[in-house]
């Protein structure tokens, strides 16, 4: 961990400030998140501020409210009806600019659209889309009329996409035609089609008109954007909501093989990620913000769609590859709209520091005010470039903690609350009502500078309400194994002077390139291509994505090693789950290394695909296999992608 510190003053509060508002909020919790909500429009005013029933929460229990009303009417019907709210640029070149007044009418209008076709409060709606503005306004206009919206990754297969369908047992799909992603055509209608063959939940699908090439077009199931806005009104009302409504079901690995249904509510959801944004970015009226993510993430719904609009900020949409057709892309579009905040990734920083220095050079920067990290913890190497050459050396950095679990962030630098001296690498301090802690296998509090697992210790307004269709997987999964308290999932570090260094993965979940995936969900892929017997997935240290997917695998017997059946498990990775669970490398053996109980050691694996010690064998029911695994290694060497 460096110790190198960074002060910025300038405008910000001195850092007593942010101790001010912290020690109260843990203090007097339940009166500091009241203190919060009141900032927020609520049609009805809430009983209760926390109903907590260990490990459920409730928060401004009877509270009625509607994030579209938040997000867009209350800004339409004020000064900044003209204001830009969506600054859209394509992938090819295209622009759309929304201000808040189109935006507004094209919400209700949306809503209309999804009333005609029978959706109403409760229905699941499932939104598979590229990054256009019409992704942000079927979110807000599911919002608008009380049904859950449930966005998957454009990047995910028919497979994956059927799985988080049915899971939901979605009524309704919305797709497009296509969309572009470095230089490609994505056929989105295509393999939704595919899907909507095995989901049998789905009565109508609505196609999004974004390529122009041809598709399918399946009557009565289908029927064009276009042709169903030219039929409707734009007389939606936003209905009020419940605040503890699900507002959303977003899907995250986990270590068993089925993606988990994180549902978020409405109320609570809101009110963190109000206060969070305020508190981190510090936006103002003439913040233009820009988080890079997709929206098919978590990032993407907090950063893009609700928290940024719940302000009436400016914010930039971006369809494509950060490196198309050029490798300065991202830089001409900070440059073009005059982003003041911007919010990326370190894998996507490091990917630039490998094309090196000229392409922010090319472009003038200086409109940047403040730069954020997300996805994955950020080297200080990765942080040093960031700093010098995007911020010019005047940026601070909020390097943010959070997951799809959480809502919002948790762990941050808040400039919009007070000057926190910033050690590259480090997310700093947790946010105001945010009680977390470094705890050992026991769950006792570790002393600074000893690293443990990183827990939560009290409920919070944008925590998850639990997840889709299973409770007892949410108790297991988050509160068994510290009871009372919510585990992570991650090691962490506290530091003598209080700041939080966040150390990566202590479960069986992979962070590739911001993304989690589940080794059990990629161990079930890999086992379903019908010429593999076994398979174990471990992660890698990698210099640009974090960690990349090593997978071991057992060819059926009479299957023999080969450079065909590497490409063949590939591709069925590719189809089953999507590209990003494309393996960087592929190992045959004859045998894995497991305990005498059965569990794969994947420890063992790790630790020989990073030439590491193996550590303690004593668990192990045949030592043979990590002789076998290691010679694969020495002898065969990786089946490189």
């Amino acid at each position: 961990m460096t110790q190198m510190s960074l002060p910025f003053e300038s405008r910000y509060w001195p850092l007593r400030a942010y101790y001010d508002v912290y020690y109260r909020s843990i203090e007097e919790t339940e009166t500091f998140w009241a203190e919060q909500a009141r900032q927020l429009e609520w049609f009805k005013t809430w009983d209760k501020t926390l109903e907590w029933d260990p490990p459920f929460a409730r928060w401004f229990v009877g509270g009625q409210l509607n994030a579209a009303y938040i997000c867009v009417d209350k800004h339409a019907q004020s000064w900044r009806r003209s204001k830009v709210a969506i600054y859209w640029e394509g992938e090819p070149g295209d622009t759309r600019t929304l201000s808040y007044s189109t935006l507004y009418r094209e919400v209700k209008r949306f809503a209309s659209v999804l009333q005609d076709l029978g959706v109403g409060k409760g229905d699941r709606v499932a939104l598979y889309l590229p990054m256009i503005p019409e992704l942000a306004v079927f979110m807000l206009a599911c919002a608008r009329i009380g049904a859950i919206h449930t966005v998957i990754f454009s990047g995910f297969s028919a497979r994956a996409l059927a799985d988080r369908i049915n899971d939901t047992q979605a009524k309704l799909l919305v797709t497009a035609d296509g969309g572009f992603r470095g230089g490609k055509t994505l056929p989105l209608k295509e393999i939704a089609d595919e899907a909507v063959a095995m989901s049998p939940s789905v009565e109508k699908v609505i196609v999004v008109k974004r390529t122009g090439g041809a598709v399918n077009i399946r009557p009565p199931r289908d029927h064009w954007l276009h042709d169903l806005l030219a039929q409707t009104s734009d007389l939606s009302a936003p209905e009020p909501i419940d605040s503890n409504h699900p507002l959303y079901i977003l899907y995250t690995s986990g270590t068993t093989g089925k993606p988990k249904g994180i549902v978020h509510s409405t109320g609570g959801y809101l009110v963190h990620n109000y206060c969070a944004y305020k508190w981190v970015f510090d936006i103002r009226e003439e913040s233009v913000y820009w988080c890079s993510a997709d929206v098919g993430w978590v990032t993407g719904h907090s950063s893009i769609v609700y928290a940024p609009l719940a302000h009436g900020a400016t914010i930039v949409l971006y369809e494509g590859a950060p490196d198309y057709p050029a490798v300065d892309r991202w830089w001409d579009i900070i440059e073009k709209y005059g982003v003041t905040i911007f919010y990326t990734s370190p894998t996507a920083i490091r990917m630039f520091m490998k094309y090196g220095e000229e392409g922010p050079r090319k472009h003038d920067l200086r409109s940047l005010e403040l730069l954020g990290s997300v996805g994955e913890p950020i080297n200080p190497e990765a942080w040093l470039w960031y700093y010098k050459n995007i911020g010019g050396e005047r940026c601070p950095i909020v390097d943010t903690w959070w997951q799809t679990e959480t809502g919002g962030i948790m762990i941050s630098p808040t400039p919009g609350i007070g000057c926190i001296p910033l050690k590259p690498g480090s997310a700093a301090m947790p946010l105001p009502g945010v009680d977390v802690a470094v705890v050992d296998e026991k769950g006792g509090e570790v002393p600074s500078e000893e690293r443990g697992q990183l827990v939560i210790r009290k409920p919070w307004p944008g925590m998850l309400q639990g997840i889709w269709g299973n409770p007892q997987r949410y108790r297991e999964a988050y509160w068994s194994r510290f009871p009372g308290m919510y585990y992570t999932g991650d090691y962490a570090i506290k530091d003598k002077d209080g700041y939080f260094w966040i150390l990566g993965r202590a479960d069986e979940v992979l962070k590739v390139a911001g993304h989690r995936l589940g080794t059990a969900e990629l161990e079930d892929a890999a086992v379903s291509y019908p010429l593999l017997a076994e398979a174990a997935v471990v992660g890698r240290a990698d210099p640009i994505k974090g960690e990349s997917i090593v997978i071991f695998v057992i060819p059926k017997e009479g299957v023999s090693p080969s450079s065909d059946l590497k490409k063949g498990l590939i591709e069925h990775m590719r189809q089953t789950v999507g590209p990003i669970a494309t393996p960087d490398e592929v190992y045959f053996v004859a045998k894995l290394p497991k305990t005498r109980s059965g569990k794969v050691m994947r420890r063992v694996l790790k630790a020989v695909a990073e030439n590491a010690s193996v550590g303690d064998l004593t668990t192990l029911e045949d030592e043979a296999s990590v002789e076998e695994v290691m010679r694969s290694y020495r002898e065969l060497g990786p089946q490189r992608v």
